[in-house]
């Protein structure tokens, strides 16, 4: 056997080869393990989101937007913490009909406590895939209601409308295995429950007093998910908040039916004061943008036009009534046009497409007071004796420079005046005004 010859290594090769086997043995201890990534990327993911305040478009749109997040990072569910009154149809829908097809589980979490999941948000909680609730909530009261508010409309309308919901929280309900009767009670009779109740009707699935504490309740959960069964490991899961973005957080304050409603009217006062003033260019450029952010608002809210155009004829009675003699005929007519159309402007459930009563009466009455203290001032000016040109002469006082017999000169404002009068005026005495005779006054001793 041949013997191959031995290596001779200087000390600069040997120092070299020692740096090498340093640098390589972490990397040969992570092959060993596999290439094993941090541990914190092994525990499960899931995304939380916060709803608060009504359903409306934007809601749905962060909502919608949430669960595509969750599915595009394979997050392990989602879990939405709920409060809210209600909301609309169209929105509250839209957020079903997402959460029917998601291919990640979406759990409803009524939360915190002293909130609640009412009208719309029942809904959505008997969509979930699971349902859960904080102590101190409730769900429920969930009775279809018109524009503008109460029961809805006449007793073949309301029937249609509460059948068609009673079946849609039905199917929901058998859906997800809970208590249909009592679904179909809420939506009919207004029923609500708190958790306690909730859990034990198999309205909701349980309760839990935080995130953490839900996240091990609902670990080892099967869930139906995309018609595949799906068990949830959630136990020690890390959470990622899902937060909307700032135009989305803009867009849900404008969206609220009082500000909607205040952008609505100081849009008209800014277009009244510049068509009062021309040139003012302020007032008109801040009322357009009020008017079009209105319009933006109004296009997601459930808006009466009978409510828009009483409105505008207030403001156009009150512009009116500040050019004509009225005796404030037209500012009552005004205000009672402003007070209905900001009525049914907008309704639905309170507190959540209706504007508050508290709004109504502070715009109203601040309208009031500004256009009484206009017109009053404008009356006053009418009332005014003049005190330039010609008519701003008559009754003034002044000193006859010359006996008026019956011509002569006076001295009045400053400036010298032919006058004549119908009796003698000795010279130095004082003089009143009666009227002008082109250049000449006609005076009287005063």
């Amino acid at each position: 056997m041949r013997r191959l010859p031995a290596l001779a290594l200087g000390p600069a090769a040997l120092a070299l080869a020692a740096l090498t086997l340093a640098l390589a043995t972490p990397t040969l201890a992570l092959a060993a393990l596999g290439a094993s990534p941090p541990a914190d990327s092994k525990r499960p993911q899931v995304d939380v989101l916060t709803l608060e305040g009504a359903i409306q478009p934007i809601s749905a749109e962060v909502f919608r937007q949430a669960i595509d997040r969750a599915e595009k990072e394979k997050r392990e569910a989602l879990i939405v913490r709920l409060d809210t009154p209600g909301g609309l149809d169209t929105s509250m829908r839209d957020i079903i009909k997402r959460i029917l097809i998601a291919e990640v589980p979406v759990v409803v979490y009524v939360s915190p406590s002293g909130g609640r999941a009412a009208s719309a948000g029942t809904f959505i909680a008997m969509a979930a895939h699971v349902a859960a609730m904080s102590p101190g909530t409730s769900i429920g009261a969930a009775t279809p209601v018109q524009v503008g508010g109460g029961d809805v409309g006449s007793k073949d309308l309301a029937r249609k409308v509460k059948n068609d919901a009673v079946s849609y929280i039905r199917s929901l309900a058998a859906q997800r295995g809970r208590n249909a009767d009592w679904a179909e009670k809420a939506v009919r009779e207004g029923g609500s429950l708190g958790e306690t109740d909730a859990v034990r009707m198999k309205v909701v699935d349980l309760v839990a007093r935080d995130v953490d504490e839900l996240l091990v309740a609902i670990d080892g959960r099967t869930v139906s998910v995309a018609g595949r069964t799906r068990t949830l490991h959630t136990k020690g899961a890390e959470r990622h908040e899902v937060s909307p973005s700032w135009r989305q957080r803009l867009l849900s304050r404008i969206i609220d039916p009082n500000v909607a409603y205040i952008l609505f009217i100081l849009g008209f006062y800014g277009i009244l004061f510049e068509l009062s003033n021309p040139g003012a260019i302020l007032p008109g450029v801040v009322g357009g943008i009020c008017l079009l952010l209105a319009f933006l608002a109004f296009q997601a809210l459930p808006v009466n036009l009978t409510g828009i155009f009483l409105i505008v004829f207030a403001m156009v009675l009150f512009a009116v009534d500040v050019k004509v003699q009225s005796h404030g005929i037209l500012t009552l007519g005004g205000v009672v046009s402003l007070l209905l159309g900001s009525l049914i402007l907008l309704g639905g459930e309170s507190g959540v497409a209706r504007v508050s009563l508290s709004v109504i009466a502070t715009v109203v009455g601040v309208t009031v007071v500004f256009f009484v203290f206009v017109l009053g001032a404008a009356y006053r000016a009418q009332r005014r004796k003049p005190v330039t040109g010609i008519q701003g002469l008559i009754g003034e006082r002044g000193t006859a420079l010359t006996d008026l017999a019956p011509s002569g000169q006076v001295f009045l404002h400053g400036e010298y005046w032919t006058a004549e009068a119908d009796a003698p005026i000795a010279k130095g005495s004082a003089i009143v005004v009666d009227r002008v005779d082109g250049l000449s006054l006609r005076v009287r001793k005063a």
